[in-house]
Formats: C-alpha cells, sequence, structure tokens
C-alpha cells in the first residue's frame, strides 16, 4: 500500500515537470520594469501577476524580494515565457499570487544584473543595470 501511494506520488510530481509553466492562470497581468512603482487594485480572492520583461541570457535574473503581508496577498509561483524562438530570446517573468483580505501591501522584485549565484552585482556595470520595481498593492 505505502509503494502504491509513493509511486502515485512521484508519478504526479513527474507530470507537473514537463515544459510547461506550473501556472496556467496569470490572472489580472500588472506590467512593472526597474525604478517604477506601479498601483495595483484588487477584489479580494483575485488571482494576479507582476510581470517583468528579461533575457536571462544577457544577465537579468529577477526574483522576488519579500512576500508580501500574507493577510492581503500570497504568492502562488514565478514562472517565465520566452518570446520567440531563438537562442538569447528575451521573455516576461511573472510573479504570481492571489489576493486575500482587504489592505495594502508592498511588493518589491529585483533585478540583479549579471550577478551569478551572488544576492549583490559584483560591478559597477551591474550595479547600473539591476534595479528594483516597486508595486503597492491595495485590495479592497
Amino acid at each position: 500500500m505505502r509503494r502504491t501511494i509513493a509511486a502515485a506520488t512521484l508519478a504526479l510530481l513527474a507530470a507537473g515537470c514537463g515544459g510547461g509553466s506550473a501556472v496556467s492562470d496569470f490572472g489580472t497581468v500588472v506590467k512593472g520594469a526597474k525604478g517604477t512603482t506601479v498601483p495595483v487594485e484588487l477584489r479580494p480572492g483575485q488571482r494576479f501577476s507582476l510581470a517583468v520583461a528579461d533575457n536571462p541570457s544577457v544577465g537579468d535574473d529577477w526574483k522576488l524580494v519579500a512576500v508580501p503581508d500574507p493577510k492581503v496577498a500570497s504568492f502562488i509561483s514565478e514562472e517565465h515565457k520566452t518570446e520567440g524562438g531563438g537562442v538569447g530570446a528575451g521573455g516576461t517573468t511573472y510573479f504570481v499570487f492571489n489576493s486575500k483580505r482587504p489592505g495594502t501591501t508592498e511588493i518589491k522584485l529585483y533585478d540583479c544584473w549579471r550577478c551569478g549565484q551572488a544576492t549583490t552585482p559584483p560591478d559597477e556595470q551591474s550595479r547600473q543595470q539591476s534595479g528594483e520595481a516597486v508595486f503597492t498593492v491595495s485590495v479592497k
């Protein structure tokens, strides 16, 4: 019995690890960029995504700096969609959330340009190209 449950669990996990996205519904998509602050107004229970243009082949590496207030919004996943099929094609990274109860929270995304495994820019060019996108989320 235990082996059957374990095998079924592994099969389900393997099925979710294909080349596709883990989340198919991005909800309301709100675009942001380095150096911007974007207001986001939502209803309770609404799915939404914060979208930033990126190109990992040139060094973009967007990260969620800190999770939002869990009473206001919950983080679901990070998804990447490539535009075009060529090597080095850019795309968009989506940070997917669900809105919860009324309130306001701030979500910060940070692009550490050409930082590799580091969390801070290694040189002046990287510092100049790195930046933060800020989203002020209000659930009403």
